[in-house]
């Protein structure tokens, strides 16, 4: 999400697909007319039109994104993501059904799996396999490992063995400097890699005039920025007129609740994780590793903090810790990612085994 986004291939040009600003409109239709209330037949349409609005935002995102160029590209695009992101939690933290006090901390914990085993596992085997051994920048991969590892471990580990409040959570003064060391840490990625350090984020045969070709033209940025207001808006109140039936159905299904985080964290990151594969399979392994981890450090160095501020100003109450099986998993997430990634050079192996740890991982939410 940071830095290398795809708006630079598929937000350029003076033309807006039809169906990205169809969905939004839809959405707000939908809120409109109650459809999510409509039976089993409206609540599977509702959540249709919210997955179309959903990828409708982020693809304008990355058109304002592109056109404004970076740093502040990177920012708007990691902010509506989070804003998305953001709405369909608290939505489903204000219903009543399940424990809504742990579904942040398992959105977050299921994003980074996902990146780190399942998008990545995936662009690793697929350009394994169509390209052999692939390259690249072992600096960039290992500055975002580096403020991943650390922003995981304040904000999914720590909580459990602080004293000052009981359970897998902070206090109100740890809350705020856990989310305020989130931003500082999230800010000065981003700086490195866009402005500072930008060339370990390049391979060497990148052309920056392929990545920033066809900018975007003002009209069309701004018809995307309003478009994007939108489908924010609709993504927002959609999100919380389905929360409750989500919840229930997966309930009814006989399965864990942690499920919903794995399905949230999956809607947002949709986007970005198919750009990421289709950059693996055209031999750009350095611009799939900076959509991937770039999309995880967005993910938990944003997400935190706003969740942290809902959960402070409206008084509710937010798990973060993980339990022991989370920890295991997500230390071998990044044990192996340091390591399969320490050489700057990768094959179908390294795919195969993050593809492991991600199956381990789905399969023990599914049966604890």
């Amino acid at each position: 999400m940071a830095g290398e986004t795809s708006a630079g291939k598929r937000g350029g040009g003076g033309l807006i697909p039809a169906w990205t600003v169809a969905f939004p409109v839809l959405a707000i239709v939908a809120v409109a007319l109650s459809l999510y209330s409509r039976g089993a037949f409206g609540t599977a349409a509702a959540a249709g039109v919210l997955i179309g609005a959903v990828i409708a935002a982020v693809h304008h995102a990355e058109v304002v994104a592109h056109r404004v160029g970076e740093p502040f590209g990177t920012l708007v695009l990691a902010v509506a993501v989070t804003v998305i992101e953001v709405s369909l939690i608290v939505s489903l933290m204000l219903s009543n059904a399940g424990d809504a006090a742990s579904l942040a901390r398992d959105t977050v914990f299921a994003a980074i799996m996902i990146i780190l085993n399942g998008i990545i596992g995936l662009c690793l085997l697929a350009g394994g396999v169509a390209h052999g051994e692939q390259r690249f920048s072992l600096r960039g991969a290992s500055a975002a490992l580096c403020t991943l590892a650390a922003l995981s471990v304040l904000s999914l580990i720590l909580p459990n063995y602080v004293t000052s409040a009981p359970g897998p959570t902070y206090a109100p003064a740890q809350l705020i400097f856990v989310a305020v060391v989130s931003i500082v840490l999230y800010g000065t990625f981003v700086l490195v890699q866009t402005v500072r350090h930008r060339d370990y984020f390049l391979a060497a045969e990148d052309d920056d005039a392929e990545d920033h070709a066809s900018v975007p033209d003002d009209r069309t940025a701004w018809i995307a920025f309003g478009v994007l207001l939108v489908a924010l808006v609709g993504v927002v109140l959609l999100a919380k007129g389905l929360s409750s039936r989500v919840e229930a159905a997966i309930v009814s299904a006989g399965l864990p609740l942690a499920i919903v985080g794995i399905v949230i964290a999956a809607l947002v990151l949709a986007p970005e994780s198919l750009a990421a594969f289709r950059a693996a399979r055209r031999n750009r392994l350095q611009t799939s590793l900076n959509l991937a981890l770039g999309s995880a450090l967005a993910t938990i160095g944003l997400t935190i903090p706003a969740v942290a501020a809902v959960s402070l100003i409206l008084g509710l109450p937010l798990a973060l810790g993980i339990g022991a099986k989370g920890m295991t998993l997500l230390a071998l997430s990044l044990f192996v990612a340091t390591v399969s990634l320490g050489t700057g050079r990768t094959t179908v192996l390294q795919g195969v085994v993050h593809l492991v740890i991600f199956a381990a991982y789905l399969f023990t939410t599914v049966i604890p």
